[in-house]
């Protein structure tokens, strides 16, 4: 009988996600290495156009009050299931890519004359800022919410590592090291924070945890 092939996934999967590794035989672990929460913010001095990099944004915002007003804004996001989120709940959605780099790259060459506030966490990344100001942009930013490092020591040995944001991948170096294992990210921006410390990265096609479900099993077949 084979050993079973062991994964880390550092941010506890839904049943759905879990099972697909189970059905593939996989054994799994699971442990949330980053929590967030929510923070009160206010709606004030917003600009013509709305800006999100993350679902944990998006779902903040949502406990506003307030945010239903705010559908004549255009908004401009990072990720596909941001993007469903914000248009299922009417939001008209311009733009969307699947990095930062990529949307302050279409912002700074299209839409560069527009004015944007930017609602963001405080561990967020300075790509999109620093894009923005250095073109010129008018912009402003809320913070809607914060990420904490839940850093745990994990005593078993796996194969693979699966992470899904650079925050994670600080969490979990702060209790543990990376020896021999894979490490499955969920884009680029992931796999940079591990690039000084191992090669063994695969980086999934499209950033979304299924894909990154997909990618395991794929080299594990």
């Amino acid at each position: 009988m084979q050993t079973p092939i062991r994964i880390l996934s550092t941010k506890i999967l839904t049943a759905t996600q879990k099972q697909e590794l189970m059905k593939a035989h996989f054994e799994v672990v699971e442990a949330d290495f980053i929590k967030t929460e929510n923070r009160t913010f206010e709606l004030k001095a917003l600009n013509d156009n709305l800006i999100f990099t993350s679902q944990n944004a998006v779902r903040s915002f949502f406990q506003h009050p307030e945010f239903e007003t705010l559908k004549s804004k255009n908004v401009f996001c990072v990720g596909l299931k941001t993007k469903i989120v914000l248009s299922e709940a009417g939001f008209n959605v311009l733009a969307y890519t699947g990095y930062a780099a990529d949307l302050a790259e279409i912002i700074t060459l299209i839409y560069a004359s527009e004015s944007y506030t930017f609602f963001s966490g405080n561990l967020r990344k300075e790509t999109l800022p620093k894009a923005l100001k250095e073109a010129g942009v008018k912009f402003n930013e809320i913070q809607v919410y914060e990420t904490t490092l839940t850093s745990q020591q994990i005593k078993t040995t796996q194969d693979a590592i699966l992470f899904f944001s650079p925050s994670g991948v600080e969490s979990y170096l702060a209790a543990n090291k990376i020896k021999k294992e894979l490490c499955f990210c969920i884009g680029e921006t992931t796999a940079e924070a591990l690039f000084k410390i191992t090669k063994n990265i695969i980086v999934a096609d499209q950033p979304s945890v299924e894909n990154v479900i997909e990618d395991v099993i794929e080299e594990y077949k």
